[in-house]
């Protein structure tokens, strides 16, 4: 389904950009810097859905954007997703001439489309929502889509999209630099006192590990891949990953994962099942993994039960 979805997305930004001037839809001025910036994501979404906007009942849309602000469920279901995407891309593919010969536009209900595209455009703007008016987007994407003359030309849009984009790039910036900062002390903090607990063992490393149930097989070496089942959290108790939840154990090179993993592994004879607590300079670093979850700085718990040394 998510591919259908990916696909309908493409449709759309092959065709942004082709709408034409007409008479100004509407002559409010732009009179902030959050306007302006408003008004240029509405145009460049109005773009994006210049082919696809027949179908779209903005008010639906609209609802489903905030929705998707909001953090909220989409209004339909997968399957209901699925079927609207496809019909999207069919009428689409009509339209362009590029559907087989004699092919005809499937019905799809308005609200429907909109609901689905606007919670896509939703999820999309998510990481920038609070830098967006929305009533100023949606005046600028009703313009696009009516082929009216939007308030900004295309070369003031460059430069508020320009000016947009440093924006958010530096408060980006700060915000994780903000955070690397909070999980370093939180993160010294909690492995100074953790250091004490009884049956807690400490690596010249760093790395902190306890024995929940300890094993009587071989322990590999560093170069050996291995068959575990693990959960990783972080300190907050957040899962982030997890075999179980997989429904299978995972097989990984210790030469391939962090060093903190690796290390604690190599610790374990096979039949064991160990938590590790791992700093995040033998974790994921200050990078942590870009666009989540593991933040910068983080320090990351790992339950692990070492089932097999694999050849």
């Amino acid at each position: 389904m998510k591919s259908i979805l990916r696909g309908l997305a493409a449709c759309l930004l092959a065709f942004a950009g082709t709408v034409t001037a007409a008479q100004p839809a509407d002559t409010a001025p732009l009179a902030t810097d959050r306007a302006k910036a408003s008004y240029m994501v509405g145009m460049d979404v109005g773009h994006s859905l210049v082919q696809v906007g027949p179908d779209l009942d903005l008010v639906a849309f609209q609802k489903a954007m905030e929705n998707a602000f909001a953090g909220g469920k989409p209004s339909l279901s997968d399957e209901q997703r699925k079927t609207v995407a496809q019909a999207l891309m069919q009428r689409i593919a009509v339209r362009t001439g590029r559907a087989p010969a004699g092919g005809s536009e499937p019905v799809v209900s308005k609200e429907d489309a909109g609901a689905l595209v606007g919670a896509d455009v939703g999820r999309s703007l998510g990481p920038v929502h609070d830098e967006i008016d929305v009533p100023v987007m949606m005046q600028a994407l009703r313009t696009m889509l009516s082929n009216g003359k939007p308030l900004l030309s295309d070369e003031e849009a460059t430069a508020v999209r320009s000016a947009f984009s440093q924006r958010v790039q530096s408060k980006v910036q700060a915000a994780a630099a903000a955070q690397a900062d909070r999980n370093q002390s939180e993160g010294a903090a909690f492995l100074a006192k953790n250091k004490a607990v009884k049956g807690v063992y400490t690596t010249p490393s760093g790395l902190q590990y306890m024995v929940l149930r300890q094993g009587a097989g071989a322990r590999p070496h560093p170069g050996d891949r291995v068959r575990v089942n693990y959960e990783g959290r972080l300190l907050d108790g957040t899962v982030f990953d997890s075999s179980y939840r997989n429904g299978q154990p995972a097989e990984f090179g210790l030469a391939q994962v962090i060093p903190g993993w690796a290390e604690g592994v190599a610790l374990m004879p096979v039949g064991s099942k160990y938590r590790f607590w791992i700093p995040s300079n033998i974790g994921y670093g200050a990078q942590g993994t870009p666009g989540g979850p593991i933040g910068p700085n983080a320090t990351l718990v790992f339950d692990v039960e070492l089932m097999g040394i694999l050849q």
